[in-house]
């Protein structure tokens, strides 16, 4: 028996599927489970498992098949629309680990120095913010699923997003995961871990008590209607109109409906505009609606804010669309994905620029469902000058699953990093309001509601040092990395220029005693 579990430890069938089900482990620190605890240690095994690779080669299959069921598990909910396509896009994406897997295996390897375990405890968490940074590229299905995003909930988290965004998160958790496998696996390594542990707790605890916090000015209320799964969008434009009635004399001002919550161009239906036109008189509010039609070019997806006498102002046309969902990425060559899923079958159009809208004495800045995943965005329009943040969002293809959950979440994030209250209405559910500081404003709305709610969000004036700084964090990721890789190509060059007998001993020379 004894004899068997060790050719099974030994199979590589075996450790690839080790591999893959490690790389799986943090997600349930994401919604809707959000064990955001999980996170501090999810990557332990992962870890473990790449350094105790036989050879750096299979180190770094250890990181690819992890970087597969990572991605996979944090994005499991697309099976049922892209099917198979799934997995290949989860491979193709998970070979972003490769290069961490092999680095891990560089550094801790056997029993590591206390040099290779402080090495470890910078360049393996810069390397993870480096593997975000490249995929959270729109093209490659933005930042989705970034470890520091299962934060969330937890306020000393958003006080540090305050500082360094998402990105800094994600480094401290990273980091905290690399000590926790340093104490596990050499004792040598344990001051150096200790000292990862502290700092991490100092960082934290600095932010907390230093960092410049936005000051509440006011109160914005903003009315969120959310139709509900409703087929047809003749029907879905009445329940909404119907819900927004509801609204009259509640003093609110804005009212915000979900993402494509209008089905047609108001231009080419004016009935429709005067129907809108008619709400905004009798709440008193003006209302924000998202046009999902045909227009002059092709199909866009627009915010379009309507007064007392129909739309006003500049409207918003989405940027950032979702591959697959809203556009095939090269389609002629990834085409066929349409034959095998519910990819698009064409091509939305693109905005070009970022807009801040006035409803009154109210300056807010609108996004469009997958665009409050990118902090960025929110930090261009703090910049600009809004006040509130408003994420027009639908999630109506995968109410079963984690997807409505984990999209409210980010809108905490958002907020927390611009130091503005964050809006996420949505068509279906999840919707959510959170203040400038990240913490929750009422409740949620599940995605069984189907109603309108007012929420008295806070308001907020100052900057935060995300907003005046920007990714830092992943700047100085980088910079670690550069600098560790210039001084390991030093070493090898030293090594390479040693005399021969000076080689044996394995690696780094010593001086031969004198006789």
């Amino acid at each position: 028996m004894r004899g068997r579990w060790q050719r099974l430890g030994t199979s590589p069938w075996w450790r690839g599927a080790a591999a893959a089900g490690a790389g799986a482990l943090p997600a349930p620190a994401f919604p809707a489970p959000a064990l955001w605890w999980l996170a501090y240690v999810a990557l332990v095994p992962w870890m473990l498992l790449a350094r105790s690779a036989p050879t750096p080669r299979r180190a770094a299959l250890d990181g690819w098949l992890g970087g597969l069921g990572f991605m996979l598990a944090v994005h499991h909910w697309l099976l049922p629309s892209l099917h198979v396509f799934t997995v290949v896009l989860a491979a193709l994406l998970g070979a972003l680990w490769a290069p961490w897997g092999w680095l891990l295996h560089r550094l801790l390897h056997d029993r590591p120095s206390p040099r290779q375990s402080v090495a470890a405890l910078v360049a393996v968490p810069s390397a993870w913010l480096m593997i975000e940074l490249v995929r959270s590229w729109q093209g490659l299905g933005g930042p989705w699923g970034m470890l520091g995003s299962s934060q969330w909930q937890v306020g000393p988290a958003l006080r540090l997003a305050s500082v360094g965004g998402v990105w800094l998160l994600s480094l401290l958790v990273v980091v905290v995961n690399t000590a926790v496998t340093l104490l596990v696996i050499a004792r040598g390594a344990r001051t150096p871990a200790v000292a990862g542990l502290v700092a991490t707790v100092a960082v934290t605890t600095a932010a907390s008590a230093w960092a410049p916090r936005p000051q509440t000015d006011g109160t914005a209320r903003v009315a969120v209607v959310q139709a509900g799964t409703i087929v047809g969008a003749e029907r879905r434009f009445d329940r909404e109109e119907a819900l927004t009635r509801r609204l009259a004399g509640r003093d609110v001002d804005l009212v915000v409906w979900g993402e494509s919550s209008v089905g047609f161009d108001l231009a080419a239906r004016p009935d429709l505009a005067r129907r809108l036109a008619a709400l905004s008189r009798l709440v008193d509010a003006d209302l924000l609606v998202n046009v999902d039609a045909r227009r002059s070019g092709g199909i866009y997806k627009s915010s379009v804010l309507i007064g007392r006498d129909g739309p006003t102002g500049p409207h918003y046309d989405k940027m950032r669309l979702v591959p697959f969902g809203e556009y095939v990425p090269a389609r002629s060559l990834l085409g066929w994905a349409t034959s095998v899923g519910k990819a698009a079958g064409e091509d939305r159009r693109r905005g070009t620029h970022q807009v801040v809208m006035d409803a009154g004495a109210l300056r807010f800045g609108p996004l469009v469902c997958f665009e409050s995943a990118f902090p960025d965005m929110t930090r261009n329009l703090t910049r600009d000058g809004a006040q509130v943040l408003l994420a027009q969002s639908s999630t109506s293809t995968f109410q079963h699953s984690w997807a409505p959950e984990q999209h409210a979440s980010l809108a905490a994030l958002r907020a927390a990093e611009s130091g503005r209250p964050m809006v996420h209405a949505t068509l279906t559910g999840v919707s959510a309001v959170y203040g400038p500081d990240g913490s929750r404003v009422g409740p949620w709305l599940g995605t069984s509601s189907s109603t309108a709610r007012v929420y008295a969000a806070p308001t907020a004036h100052g900057t935060t040092l995300y907003v005046r700084f920007g990714d830092w964090p992943v700047h100085v990721a980088g910079a670690v990395l550069l600098v560790l890789g210039a001084t390991e190509a030093a070493r090898r060059l030293r090594h390479r220029s040693l005399p021969p007998h000076a080689h044996a001993g394995g690696g780094f020379s010593r001086s031969s005693p004198r006789p």
